[in-house]
């Protein structure tokens, strides 16, 4: 098991003495998704792997959280909300928009880039440097800001 597997395993038994349902419920999901992977990587994933899968399982919350509160459910978002509370204490620090508009001006520079249709050429570059501290919304933004300019 991996460093992160094995805090949030103890993060969960301490949230089940503290009878903390919010957050084992939170755990509980995001172990079931590593393992999941880990099965799916063949038992192979590392903390990167279990980092991602953690991004994703915040990503469909913060989704979540969206499509409730626009649905009017304010119920079901509390409740993502809180379980999304749970997991950023988890993800890594996020890259500041500064740095990364730093990382774009840089690529642009060197691959030329000069307008919207050249975003193909800066966007890998970026998502793959900024892989786990950023996500590819805050990004695509920065570098479409940037060769709209």
């Amino acid at each position: 098991m991996t460093a992160l597997g094995d805090q949030l395993q103890d993060d969960l038994k301490d949230a089940m003495r503290a009878k903390d349902d919010t957050r084992k419920g939170a755990l509980r999901m995001l172990m079931a998704a590593i393992k999941n992977a880990d099965i799916a990587a063949k038992g192979n994933l590392d903390d990167a792997g279990a980092v991602v899968v953690l991004q994703k399982e915040a990503k469909l919350r913060r989704e979540s959280l969206e499509e409730f509160k626009n649905g009017g459910r304010e119920d079901l978002a509390a409740k993502e909300a809180a379980a999304l509370e749970v997991l950023a204490v988890y993800l890594p620090e996020a890259a500041p928009e500064e740095e990364i508009e730093a990382a774009a001006v840089k690529v642009i520079a060197e691959t030329g880039a000069s307008g919207q249709s050249d975003l193909g050429k800066v966007m890998p570059v970026l998502v793959k440097e900024f892989a786990g501290r950023a996500d590819g919304r805050a990004i695509n933004t920065v570098v479409r800001r940037l060769l709209s300019d």
